[in-house]
């Protein structure tokens, strides 16, 4: 596996575009991986201090994600570095995707990431570029459709993504319109959970977990894994945390979603971050869900936890690690050999496999079909990883190997 996994990471990505804002001073890279099966795919995000090598990295992990969620294509991503609270980043983002649009149509497609919004950002300004969808280089690129068949796909796709959940199953209020795309990746975060210790033995009911982040992806992985049963014990969030050891209720995380103040916790009794960032590494949980920032997590929280009891780690968050490589760095490794560590290109792949499966034929759009299926498509690389081997560490390296294999 490092021997593939050096052979991929040192090979230069096929297309780097570099755009230098004529009005601020902002900086923006389109890295493109490899057009692999005609066309690559990977959001778009903006923060200050951004750099090529992060954009790098992502197209990279993009690629590998692929692998499992599909379609069969290249790794991309966009990113731009700028002040995302900056009043000026409409217009900032207008002129980036306006100098991006040549490739929006022709074989890269994007998305929203981190301080980008795919339905208020990403979608209604690369149509106003002429891009029929954000998703528009893909059609073109992979599947060469019919003019007939890339407009239906393409609104098959456009109406899913923004889909209105209305199943309260998937939706933890329905009057409150969440969509697919506010929930997929943290429900697919916790069906890892459930998926590995269905395949690898164990009973998910009663397990203790810790969430780490509490936007978007760890906001629902939380209220998912409550939901089936897992008790979550603690949660840390940039702003602070709590801690019940008996776990929360159901009903007390669903609140806490509820509550949330945009992507950030909210409860009277918060503990401040320093504190609880002291504390939680101590506790006594089975299951760990990093879920927010990437490269977070080192080598002495892992250590703690472990010391502690903890059996697996669910990567909510793209390269949780501390690790300056780009995948596989020592302390994704330590995890890996000492615990059942899911990937992260399987437990968050739930936003691509949505691109994916909208991009198919007339499909489904229940909430039921489209949550099925991501739920599904994890268990399936799983179930994979299990199949080369069933011992409970070293999952990760088997994953890689296999996903590396279609690569290199």
């Amino acid at each position: 596996m490092k021997d593939l996994l050096d052979l991929y990471e040192n090979k230069e990505p096929e297309i780097v575009f570099n755009w230098k804002d004529a009005e601020t001073d902002a900086e923006g890279w389109t890295v493109i991986n490899s057009l692999r099966g005609g066309a690559a795919g990977g959001g778009t995000r903006m923060r200050k201090g951004l750099d090529k090598n992060e954009v790098l990295s992502l197209a990279k992990t993009m690629e590998v994600k692929f692998t499992v969620s599909g379609p069969a294509i290249g790794g991309a991503k966009s990113g731009i570095n700028f002040d995302p609270s900056d009043p000026r980043k409409k217009g900032v983002l207008e002129r980036w995707y306006k100098a991006v649009s040549p490739l929006l149509k022709s074989y890269y497609g994007t998305g929203g990431d981190l301080n980008v919004d795919e339905i208020h950002e990403v979608i209604p300004i690369t149509e106003n570029c002429g891009v029929w969808h954000p998703q528009e280089g893909v059609f073109n690129g992979h599947f060469q459709p019919t003019e007939a068949d890339k407009i239906n796909r393409i609104g098959q796709l456009r109406q899913g993504v923004i889909k209105v959940l209305e199943n309260s199953t998937y939706s933890p209020d329905v009057s409150r319109k969440y969509t697919v795309a506010d929930m997929i990746t943290g429900y697919g975060v916790a069906e890892a959970v459930k998926h590995y210790y269905s395949i690898y033995g164990g009973d998910v009911k009663g397990k203790k977990a810790i969430v780490q982040g509490f936007g978007n992806v760890g906001s629902a992985a939380a209220y998912y894994l409550s939901q089936m049963g897992v008790k979550v014990i603690g949660i840390i969030d940039r702003v602070g945390g709590l801690i019940n050891e008996d776990g929360f209720s159901f009903e007390e995380i669903k609140e806490l979603f509820l509550n949330k103040d945009g992507n950030t916790l909210k409860h009277p009794n918060l503990i401040p971050f320093e504190e609880i960032n002291d504390k939680i590494w101590d506790l006594q949980a089975d299951i760990f869900a990093p879920c927010a920032a990437s490269r977070l997590v080192t080598k002495d929280q892992v250590e703690r936890l472990i010391r502690s009891g903890l059996e697996m780690i669910s990567s909510g968050a793209n390269v949780p690690f501390a690790d300056k490589e780009i995948f596989f760095g020592p302390i994704m490794e330590y995890a890996d050999e000492k615990l059942s560590v899911v990937p992260d290109f399987i437990a968050n792949c739930g936003m691509a496999r949505v691109f994916a499966y909208f991009m198919e034929r007339r499909v489904q759009m229940t909430d039921e079909a489209i949550f099925s299926d991501t739920s599904n498509t994890i268990k399936n690389a799983i179930q994979k990883t299990y199949n080369n081997s069933n011992s409970k560490t070293g999952i990760s390296s088997i994953a890689f190997e296999i996903a590396l294999k279609q690569l290199v």
